[in-house]
């Protein structure tokens, strides 16, 4: 039967050449719009999503602000400054909390034998790394609870004030000055992408444990404060009972947003994923409609083989074809057209998108639009939407064929 299917399909590609080639074309040029325009979109979001979390990943950073709104008598306009025994009391307190650092900061003058450089420096604790999304490189480690116990001088750099400061060496184990003090290099960031940021990239950064920064500077009062929950499900509850509880401590109302803000990287990266999401619903909606309009060319020439090849649907229905097997042939030849464009189109989008990744691409935006993602996931629904058009659109031209009256179709001409 396949094969019977098959010759057919053959004999009316050569009755109608023009217009299955034209068809196929169209069916071609709407999967590489879908999968061109959906791999790139994919690519994109995930590059976005990378830059995010490069400047936090799940992370809350508050800062201390000034009340807006009167209290138990108290005025407005108070400053809320945040200590090291905040830091200890949201430990005890809040048990959602996966990681909290203090975090200290300040401008200073970095100096290696082999250079100078000026750059922000921040004093912070363990897990500062986690919540900040810094991968050492290997041979290097993050500060450690022994570094923040012992006040230790050790520094940990960004890997563009590495290149400036040890431009021929591994700068892990080697001596610099911080403010003309001698630290000993622990180790050094791995590049990454980063959007959101403060005071500068952490590629230009150098960071040392909080208990020696409070030693070489007496700042009382901390920067900000880095809480990562356990889970993201927590954000809300972990939000809402740090205000609670610097609300308690420093007397002002736990709603008032002023006295605390907050820079909520998980509320950003559901809002960033909610966009995403639109935005791919969108090119798959245009995508779609690419498709349908090719889908109207397929059913057109379907029409035409079914009007063209009336006296032999008449002749086989006369000796016994059963109407099943009438509809079969043509939708079999609808989606059989489908799906060949849509592979042509598929081929053609992949080797765009492999030929763009091959490409050394440097810029912001090569590193957006440099990095498609042919995902399956992406080829499955194209193949799906492929067959359904395919189906749709051969479904009414073959049941006008099955229709069809045997003794009046052997007078068609």
């Amino acid at each position: 039967m396949w094969i019977n299917l098959i010759k057919e399909f053959l004999q009316d590609m050569r009755k109608q050449k023009l217009r299955t080639t034209l068809t196929i074309m169209a069916i071609t040029w709407g999967t590489f719009a879908v999968v061109a325009l959906l791999s790139f979109g994919e690519g994109l979001g995930i590059k976005l999503l990378e830059g995010a979390r490069g400047g936090g990943d799940q992370v809350m950073i508050f800062y201390s602000g000034q009340t807006s709104k009167p209290y138990e008598g108290l005025d407005i306009g108070r400053r809320v400054r945040f200590t090291e025994e905040d830091v200890a009391l949201v430990r005890r307190s809040v048990p959602q909390v996966k990681h909290v650092s203090a975090q200290y900061g300040r401008s200073v003058g970095l100096r290696s034998e082999f250079g100078t450089t000026n750059t922000y420096m921040e004093g912070v604790d363990t897990g500062f790394d986690v919540m900040r999304s810094m991968i050492t490189r290997s041979g290097g480690r993050f500060i450690n609870n022994r570094d923040i116990e012992e006040n230790r001088r050790v520094v940990y750099i960004g890997y563009e004030i590495a290149r400036q400061l040890f431009p021929d060496s591994n700068p892990v184990g080697q001596q610099m000055f911080i403010d003309h003090n001698p630290f000993t290099v622990i180790g050094v960031m791995e590049e990454k992408m980063q959007m959101g940021m403060s005071n500068g990239p952490d590629s230009r950064r150098a960071i040392i444990p909080y208990t020696t920064y409070q030693q070489m500077y007496s700042q009382r009062y901390l920067g900000s404060i880095l809480i990562r929950p356990h889970q993201p499900e927590y954000q809300e509850e972990v939000n809402a009972r740090f205000r609670e509880l610097m609300a308690r401590k420093y007397k002002f109302h736990a709603d008032d947003t002023q006295a605390i803000q907050v820079w909520d990287f998980i509320e950003s990266e559901r809002i960033f994923t909610q966009v995403n999401l639109g935005i791919k619903m969108f090119l798959s909606i245009v995508g779609l409609f690419t498709l349908l309009i090719a889908g109207v060319g397929v059913a057109n020439i379907i029409y035409v083989v079914v009007k063209e090849r009336t006296r032999e649907i008449g002749v086989k229905k006369a000796i016994g074809a059963r109407n099943a097997h009438i509809i079969s042939q043509f939708v079999f030849e609808s989606v059989f057209i489908c799906l060949l464009g849509g592979l042509l189109g598929l081929s053609i989008a992949a080797g765009l998108i492999f030929g763009v990744k091959a490409l050394p691409l440097d810029g912001d935006v090569a590193t957006f639009l440099g990095n498609p993602v042919l995902a399956p996931d992406i080829m499955f629904m194209t193949t799906f939407i492929l067959s359904i058009i395919g189906c749709v659109a051969g479904i009414f031209p073959a049941m006008k064929a099955s229709k069809v009256d045997p003794v009046e179709s052997l007078r068609y001409e």
